[in-house]
């Protein structure tokens, strides 16, 4: 189904140079600026995961950090060489919901594009309430106003992402850069250490080392693999935004892809050798990441420099779900499973719609966790796995095919991926099922329901109006215009004259009420109308009820039961005042008038403008039909 509106269309003008709209679109580093920063931002709180899980088992479970690690970085590769994959073979973006949509049906696509959805929106929340929670840390006095910063955040960057998604990223690549070069500083400084430099940011706190555990089973170990992997959230949003990327997209987004997995995989297994190198133990209140920039060094500038820039890029985070969810949202529109109006985009190659939706939820998310990452946390990272594991199904059957049936080394990649990542979906929402965890279970179905919803009613109205079928040629009826008046003005002169050039016939009616004021002003009215003989007959129709829109309304019915094969169309006249703020001065009988028609009738609405502009009065019937 077509759609119409006043913002700017994507396709560039015939008459705009060719890099017009290349300029509102990534490139390589302001992609990986863009739509890295949940991966980045990752490393603050996955290798904590892991820690906080094998601290169960004591000081021998913290002995499987770096193995921990180094298998999640394995995964992150086969992620990444998927992903690269995904986006070669599906350059129009959409990520897991593209490659479920091709090879495993319409529901299963749905189920991605649902996952997806809500990871994206839960990583905006997730993201701005961790980066406040770190500003409060370091200004308790602050903590009460949390949820106020918290929505004073999410404005920021919801504005700067209407301004468009290069915007955006050029502004993010400062503190990207800052935070990434500061943790690889913080690594290279700590693999030339012994030992800790300082240890006072977890001195006075209490340890959540585990007294009694010894022993470290397959379960412990899962279920710390799979926390950690909430590391790997957002590896998925660049082959979500492939159309965001200056040509060539797909290549452009594949180097973006690979660059992101390289340096997260480097700052994880970095992060989580020194882990081991200085024997670190998780404690209360302290983030392991900032134990780590204590140790390296110490407890000094460059310490409170990691801490600020990681709660900058923890809160600019969310920028990755506004470059990613928007395309997302526009692919499903166009499949008719969201709104058209998501597909719609403004000057800037701003999906707004999108990305004011995006806003509006999460602040509504920020609302009910009142600024609380601990309750949004245990609703994180699920929905990125079922997307994982839908994805990498999707690319076996993708290998599969491109090879007659037979299975290669890609495919097998992707099946062990799609396996590791099944598992571990699995396993985080069996783990956290009662920590919330339950809400993803219930809103997944959901979410597929409504888009099976809104997709039946775009097919019910495509069927009526012959979408996809040649319609009868055009044929010319006898019209009717119907111009509804209640005094003699300039306006009334210039409806007239417009309905003349419209229609066959042209009827005036005005609405009189049983009062006797209302009676003595339509009388005056037709005296009025007599003497100026404009050549169009006015009829009075008598309403016992203080209401103009449904006598109007009954009026056009009878014309249209009268005589069954007139095209019937109502001309409303109305003032456009030259200042906004005089709208409050208006009556708004036109829009009570189109609304009575509108649900009434099927008759066509015309709503005339008269615009009073300010000027030379030979100016001012500046005229507008809509």
């Amino acid at each position: 189904m077509s759609v119409l509106s006043s913002e700017s269309s994507a396709a560039p003008s015939a008459k705009a140079p060719p890099d017009e709209g290349a300029r509102h679109k990534l490139t390589t580093v302001t992609g990986l600026a863009a739509l890295s920063l949940d991966a980045m931002a990752s490393v603050a709180y996955g290798p904590e995961a892991i820690v906080l899980v094998l601290a169960a088992a004591g000081g021998h479970g913290l002995g499987f950090t770096l193995p921990v690690t180094v298998s999640i970085a394995l995964l992150l590769a086969v992620l990444v060489a998927s992903y690269r994959q995904v986006i070669a073979a599906f350059p129009d973006g959409g990520g897991s919901y593209a490659v479920a949509k091709a090879h495993l049906g319409r529901r299963t696509s749905l189920v991605a594009a649902a996952s997806l959805v809500l990871d994206y929106v839960l990583n905006v929340a997730v993201a701005v309430t961790a980066g406040v929670a770190a500003l409060t840390s370091a200004f308790p006095e602050l903590y009460g106003n949390r949820l106020w910063l918290c929505l004073a955040v999410l404005i920021v960057i919801t504005a700067v992402n209407l301004r468009g998604i290069v915007d955006s990223a050029r502004a993010f690549i400062a503190p990207t850069t800052v935070f990434v070069g500061a943790i690889f500083v913080l690594i290279v400084v700590g693999l030339f250490r012994d030992a800790p430099l300082s240890t006072e940011a977890a001195a006075g706190h209490a340890s959540v080392l585990g007294s009694n555990g010894t022993a470290v089973g397959a379960l412990l170990l899962l279920k710390a693999f799979a926390s950690g992997c909430s590391a790997l959230t957002g590896v998925e949003a660049i082959a979500n935004a492939v159309p965001s990327f200056r040509a060539p997209a797909a290549r452009r987004a594949q180097r973006a892809e690979v660059a992101l997995g390289a340096l997260l995989g480097l700052m994880l297994i970095g992060l989580s050798v020194l882990i081991s190198r200085f024997g670190l133990q998780p404690v209360e209140g302290v983030t392991v990441l900032a134990q780590l920039a204590d140790a390296s060094f110490g407890h000094n500038l460059a310490f409170y420099i990691v801490q600020f820039a990681t709660m900058v890029l923890l809160a600019l985070s969310a920028n990755t779900s506004f470059g990613g969810l928007p395309v997302l949202l526009k692919l499903l529109a166009r499949d008719n499973y969201l709104p058209h109006v998501f597909g719609l985009k403004a000057d800037r190659q701003v999906h707004r719609h999108g990305v004011l939706t995006l806003a509006a939820v999460s602040a509504t998310l920020l609302v009910f966790s009142g600024g609380d990452t601990n309750t949004l946390v245990p609703l994180f990272a699920i929905g990125v796995f079922v997307g994982f594991t839908i994805a990498q199904t999707g690319m076996v059957i993708h290998w599969r095919a491109v090879r007659g049936g037979r299975c290669g080394g890609k495919a097998l990649l992707n099946g062990v991926g799609a396996l590791l990542t099944g598992v571990s979906a699995i396993v985080v929402t069996a783990t956290k099922f009662h920590d919330g965890a339950w809400l993803i279970v219930v809103t997944l179905p959901l979410l597929v329901a409504g888009f099976e919803s809104v997709h039946r009613a775009y097919t019910r109205i495509g069927e009526r109006l012959g979408v996809g079928r040649i319609p009868e040629p055009p044929h010319r009826d006898r019209s009717l215009i119907v111009v509804p008046v209640s005094s003699l003005t300039r306006l009334t002169s210039e409806a007239l004259t417009a309905a003349a050039s419209l229609g066959d016939e042209v009827h005036a009616v005005t609405v009189c009420h049983l009062d006797p004021e209302d009676r003595e002003q339509t009388e005056a009215l037709e005296r009025d109308w007599a003497l100026w003989n404009p050549g169009v007959p006015l009829v009075r129709i008598v309403s016992d009820r203080r209401t103009v829109g449904r006598p109007v309304a009954a009026y056009v019915r009878k014309m249209a039961s009268t005589d069954p094969g007139i095209r019937i169309t109502v001309l409303i006249p109305e003032v456009e005042p030259a200042r906004l703020w005089q709208r409050l001065l208006q009556n708004q009988r036109g829009a009570v008038v189109a609304h009575a028609v509108r649900h009434e009738t099927n008759a066509v609405i015309c709503r005339l403008r008269f615009r009073l502009l300010d000027g030379p009065a030979e100016q001012s019937a500046a005229l507008g039909l809509r």
